[in-house]
């Protein structure tokens, strides 16, 4: 047993992010989506306090023209499908131990070579030994408080397109052995229209010991409002691997976005990054996001609350967490 996965509020050695790389990939936005990047390490590197290390896939010089050389940010060559390093880097327990698992493109949805060597990479880069494990799993489908309790969504974990045959015991067990996790606290659907088949990170955060953050709707017309309710009554039910009863934070969502095809997107305030100095938000509209960053300031009164544009990556399918990967100190 080994374990567990350290809170993301604990301090970092470096946090790694994914550079958008593949014209293929992001067409017309592709220029938009660096900006957004290049934007957050920024942010990450000054006001955060992180060394951040960014991962690009033959993409060098528009990086280092978008930083100009900025402190803090390391540029690093590398190979990847795209950015997408929560699901695809290792999971790190600790400063020189991480884990990696299988990764089939979100159930087969998008499978694209290089994505299966970023664990390996990343982990070499970072000097940590690895741990390979022969299931899959994405760091975005999991949410950890440091203490051994985990959160997750029943659609994403015992979705047949991960690992057929899975139960809530048999997951129980993987994560128990892998990652150390001492109690799992299940939530239903994710958000409407997510690729990853309703990946946590999106719907609820721990954000202190027996303290969750998850959304509340913004507007009458929210189309997730429902999915936001069922998970809040959800965790108001639940008690953490200490016995806590977990204390909820609603935080409010970024209301109705839609995507370039018109249908609703999986855009969401959850999905932002816990850095050393500083919490790092995904913002879709001015209003609903100086809501959220209001309400995220009275949860992390020690870190200053950030809000960024992350229109051009939700083109993608994700945000700032998605592209992410923490290092522990």
């Amino acid at each position: 047993m080994t374990g567990p996965v350290p809170s993301e509020w604990s301090s970092h050695r470096a946090t790694w992010l994914g550079f958008p790389s593949h014209a293929a990939l992001w067409e017309d936005d592709l220029a938009a989506a660096q900006q957004e990047v290049a934007a957050l390490a920024l942010a990450l590197a000054g006001s955060g306090g992180e060394r951040v290390r960014l991962l690009v896939c033959g993409a060098r010089q528009a990086a280092e023209r978008l930083l100009d050389g900025a402190a803090g940010v390391e540029i690093v060559d590398g190979t990847f499908g795209d950015v997408w390093l929560r699901d695809t880097a290792p999971i790190f327990l600790g400063p020189a131990q991480a884990a990696a698992f299988r990764f089939n493109g979100w159930g087969g949805k998008y499978v694209l070579a290089g994505d299966e060597t970023v664990g390996e990479q990343v982990a070499a880069d970072a000097g940590a030994a690895l741990a390979r494990h022969d299931f899959v799993l994405e760091g975005g489908a999991l949410d950890h408080d440091g203490e051994g309790t985990v959160l997750t969504t029943r659609q994403c974990l015992l979705n047949p397109n991960r690992n057929r045959g899975w139960t809530e015991a048999v997951a129980e067990q993987a994560l128990r052995e892998a990652l150390g996790a001492r109690k799992v606290i299940w939530l239903g659907d994710g958000l409407l229209n997510d690729h990853t088949d309703g990946h946590v990170d999106n719907l609820a955060r721990f954000v202190a010991p027996g303290v969750v953050a998850a959304p509340v709707a913004f507007g009458v017309d929210d189309p997730h409002a429902r999915i936001y309710d069922d998970a809040a009554e959800s965790l108001a039910r639940a008690a953490d691997a200490a016995g806590r009863r977990l204390r909820i934070v609603r935080i409010p969502a970024p209301g109705r976005v839609r995507g370039d095809d018109g249908v609703w997107a999986p855009a969401s305030h959850m999905n932002f990054i816990i850095a050393n100095r500083a919490v790092l938000v995904p913002i879709y509209n001015e209003r609903a996001g100086a809501l959220a960053i209001e309400a995220l300031e009275a949860i992390f009164p020690d870190r200053r609350v950030i809000g960024l544009s992350a229109r051009a990556l939700l083109t993608g399918g994700g945000a700032f967490h998605c592209i992410s990967c923490q290092e522990p100190a």
